[in-house]
């Protein structure tokens, strides 16, 4: 079975974040040797969006966190029983399935307890009066299944299991002491206890030794509306085995019942087995109407395997995803900073200098001799159009200009045209709110002790925010203060004048302007030339702040 492998891009996903993803989860996949899976930490943003529909690529899934959940780990998937069953045929079951419970179910498929080896074994250690069938609510089935028994008469209308169980191993003037009406009888082939035990109008009488019955005997029987079963085993087995013929709902735990659901994080079961003492615990599908699917023990949690992630578009945490610190990273490709991504053991640690992280994935294609599809080398064109503003930021590479051309040659893509038409189509503001605009291309940065926030929005219409300005600087506080940023800032970059209007709040928001060489305006400044975040922004705030410090 193949193993699976997580492609992540980071928090709030650009459009490379999702390309290199997807294309590398291919490039994976057609290695054989794994079964990689694309995913995304966020909302995708409509260039992104644009981008997928345009070259009919599915979106990757949306992951929340790969701290390992109930789902994840190998428990015992097995299917539940119902309360009717008997003891020995649960037992049966526990045995062929190497389990230690079963889970017990209604009609409607819903938990009503748990039945555990313990339980079994309680039933057959304590002292059962002997009118424990009735008690129970055996039937019939149960008995003769139990008993492996065959049915010679079974009435229309079966008498009721009440009275108590009769060994009848006795002289016939002893057995008339002991038995009464609906009593179960257990006798051998002596035709004279057994035409007593039937003129005693017992409910049911169990004749071992597959012995012959005398045919007024059993006409008796039908009259009397007694039902009368063979069975194979000797007295003895017969007696012992009986009992085992109850209902499993008889002997199962009702009450108190502790269960996990498949989304459980495993955290938090660990958490609540440490408080209780069952050795197996249900597991329930909440999206399937709450069915059970199986069992869980304090073993599968300590077998459990750690997921495996490939980074990609990052290497730093506070971009990843929830859970990551509980993961093995197999593989980081990326493009910026090497930053505080810790690892077990040695791993392939790919980093370029160059405008994209899609360059590097199409370049790891080419150089093991695989050629992507069509219509991935058309999103890697479009992610690195987009990660280099068509080449304006200064990220840009001459690596990047050559894998665009021959990228853009296997998807047939005309470069200008479409740049243009996804420009647009990403860049459109209309109908978002001050919170969209801060959510679409947000990254957070350490920095010595400080947590920095860096929004991005690229537009081909800057005036259009002049209007939310006020809307903006509002939600930018409510949204440090949420988070904890000493700063955080919102870059307007306007595409085709490669230039970027700098929003800032928090308590040293000057020092962003200083780093800049300008003054604050309404807590904005005016930076041309500056398109990339990483290149262009991040060196001189993160050179500010150090400066800072040593004062």
């Amino acid at each position: 079975m193949k193993e699976t492998v997580y492609i992540i891009g980071h928090k709030n996903p650009d459009s490379d974040s999702i390309c290199s993803a997807l294309a590398y989860a291919e490039y994976k996949n057609g290695n054989g040797d794994i079964n990689a899976i694309p995913v995304r930490l966020g909302k995708m943003n409509r260039e992104t969006k644009f981008i997928l529909e345009y070259f009919g690529v599915e979106s990757p899934v949306l992951l929340e966190t790969v701290r390992l959940s109930v789902e994840d780990l190998n428990f015992d998937k097995i299917a539940p029983v119902s309360p009717d069953i008997s003891l020995r045929m649960g037992l049966e079951l526990m045995k062929r399935n190497n389990l230690n419970s079963l889970p017990v179910v209604d009609e409607n498929e819903q938990l009503i307890g748990v039945a555990t080896i313990s339980d079994i074994i309680s039933s057959y250690i304590d002292v059962w009066d002997n009118g424990i069938l009735g008690k129970s609510g055996s039937t019939i089935d149960n008995i003769v299944d139990t008993l492996s028994a065959k049915a010679v008469v079974i009435p229309k209308k079966i008498k009721p299991f009440t009275g108590k169980i009769l060994v009848l191993a006795m002289e016939p003037k002893s057995v008339v002491k002991y038995i009464e009406e609906n009593d179960i009888a257990i006798c051998g082939d002596r035709r004279d206890v057994q035409e007593i035990a039937v003129n005693s109008n017992i409910s049911l009488m169990i004749v071992t030794g597959n012995a012959i019955i005398d045919d007024e005997i059993l006409q008796l029987a039908k009259e009397r509306n007694i039902t009368l079963i063979l069975t194979p085993h000797d007295t003895f087995t017969t007696s012992r085995l009986i009992t085992q013929s109850m209902p499993i709902n008889h002997v199962m735990t009702k009450e108190n019942l502790v269960m996990f659901a498949l989304d459980d994080l495993v955290d938090n079961v660990k958490d609540k087995m440490s408080q209780t003492r069952y050795r197996s615990y249900p597991v329930i599908d909440d999206d399937n109407n709450n069915k059970v699917v199986g069992l869980i023990s304090r073993y599968h949690l300590i077998s459990s395997m750690k997921k495996k992630v490939i980074l990609v578009d990052h290497n730093e945490r506070s971009q990843s995803i929830d859970g990551l610190e509980e993961c093995d990273i197999l593989e980081i490709i990326d493009h910026h900073r090497v930053a505080d991504v810790f690892t077990g053991n040695p791993i392939y640690f790919r980093n370029e200098p160059v405008g994209s992280t899609s360059t590097i994935i199409a370049s790891i294609m080419f150089e093991n001799g695989r050629r992507p599809s069509k219509k991935i080398a058309g999103i890697l064109a479009a992610a690195i159009i987009s990660d280099t503003l068509l080449f304006k930021s200064p990220t840009s590479t001459n690596a990047d200009k050559i894998m665009l051309e021959r990228l853009a040659r296997i998807a047939d893509l005309n470069i200008e045209e479409f740049a243009m038409e996804m420009f647009k189509a990403g860049t459109s503001l209309t109908g978002k709110t001050p919170q969209e605009l801060l959510n679409q291309d947000l990254k957070v940065f350490n920095i010595d002790d400080e947590k920095i926030g860096i929004a991005q929005v690229n537009t081909m219409d800057p005036d259009s925010l002049k209007d939310m300005k006020s809307d903006l600087i509002v939600a930018m506080e409510e949204k440090r203060k949420e988070q904890g940023y000493s700063i955080f800032i919102l870059m307007l970059t306007d595409i085709f004048n490669e230039a970027s209007e700098m929003v800032v709040v928090g308590e040293h928001r000057e020092i962003v302007a200083e780093a800049f060489g300008e003054t604050l305006d309404n807590n904005s400044f005016y930076a041309p030339g500056v398109l990339s975040r990483k290149k262009q922004v991040v060196p001189p705030i993160t050179a500010a702040i150090t400066n800072i410090d040593r004062i």
